[in-house]
């Protein structure tokens, strides 16, 4: 088994074959814009969480800005007793990395994770995200600036910009800037999820890993939709050392369970009351969330069922917790009447 290069990514390693009883790759959940916030990742958590989280991705400039630190709150809030998650930061300039992660550090997060992959328009016109795969002088500057406040630093990043080759020289590179973690998404920004990942070309990379950093950690994520594919795709590709689920999430928030089991419809909307009710609690400490991107949620937990189609469109006409409440409430005393006729 691969030995990380700190003790924090060691912890993960020996935590995810203490969870499964045997070497298996650790298991995290990716970075999302608007999703992986202190709230849907105590909900994940509660239903089967993975060995490792990461915030939504921030701008590293305004971390440690006198002003604008206050409008990234919320995007680093970490509740009492909740799993320390990975902060995953962007931009383009040394000096905003090394002043972020120094509050960061003071914040009690314990690793860094750089973003190098954002497809997003804006984060490219700020030559953050995937436009530092076009410029290596930056990534490489920023990597080094990253470093110097001591805390384990990872990249993740995608195969290319433009052009799918650009994998043969881009993640040579940046497994030679001594990285603890690489994740690799396996598309280009071009192909953004437009076309299946490149599952094939896996084994090739990890022969590069082998060859330039061998106890560099390689994270794979691309269409791994749950914990069973990512470990068939381990063992079909052995040298992976972890899976990143992404979109996975959305298909069921049991995606990380370990003994895959059917779900009840009260177990899921268990889940949507306690997303609501976090939802508020995160509202009382940073001020108003915007209920509109919480209904992205609600095709994860009203799917597959009777009347799933009908109690959705119910949610998606909400404007409040509330409101979403009493629609929830309604249901339940007509799905349980149902029932009852049923019987």
């Amino acid at each position: 088994m691969r030995k990380a290069k700190s003790e924090f990514w060691q912890n993960i390693v020996h935590s995810a074959n203490q969870k499964a009883g045997e070497h298996v790759p650790f298991f995290t959940l990716a970075p999302m814009e608007a999703v992986t916030d202190t709230v849907f990742r105590r909900v994940v958590e509660h239903a089967a969480g993975p060995d490792m989280y990461y915030t939504e991705f921030v701008n590293a400039r305004s971390i440690a800005h006198p002003k604008a630190k206050f409008s990234v709150q919320g995007r680093l809030a970490v509740a009492k007793g909740e799993k320390m998650p990975i902060a995953q930061i962007w931009g383009n300039r040394p000096e905003d990395f090394l002043s972020a992660i120094t509050e960061l550090k003071t914040d009690g997060y314990q690793a860094i994770d750089i973003n190098m992959g954002c497809p997003d328009g804006t984060v490219i016109k700020n030559a953050g995200g995937s436009d530092l795969i076009r410029h290596p002088h930056d990534a490489e500057a920023i990597i080094q600036a990253a470093k110097q406040v001591g805390l384990p630093i990872s990249v993740k990043t995608r195969l290319g910009f433009n052009e799918l080759e650009t994998y043969k020289r881009w993640l040579p590179f940046l497994l030679k800037q001594d990285v603890q973690v690489l994740t690799v998404h396996l598309r280009t920004r071009k192909e953004q999820s437009k076309v299946p990942a490149h599952f094939e070309l896996i084994d090739e990379i990890l022969a590069m890993r082998d060859e330039i950093s061998p106890n560099t950690l390689i994270q794979f994520n691309g269409d791994i939709k749950d914990r069973q594919a990512g470990l068939q795709l381990a063992q079909e590709h052995p040298g992976i050392d972890g899976i990143m689920i992404g979109r996975g999430i959305f298909e069921s928030p049991w995606a990380f369970e370990v003994n895959p089991c059917e779900h009840t419809l009260e177990e899921s909307l268990e889940l949507l009351n306690l997303q609501l009710d976090l939802h508020d609690e995160v509202t009382a400490l940073y001020g108003p969330r915007h209920f509109q991107k919480l209904k992205r949620f609600f095709k994860i937990y009203v799917r597959s069922f009777s009347y799933a189609s009908d109690l959705r469109m119910a949610l998606m006409d909400t404007k409040s917790t509330a409101d979403a409440r009493t629609v929830l409430a309604e249901f339940n005393e007509q799905w349980s009447a149902h029932e009852l006729q049923k019987a």
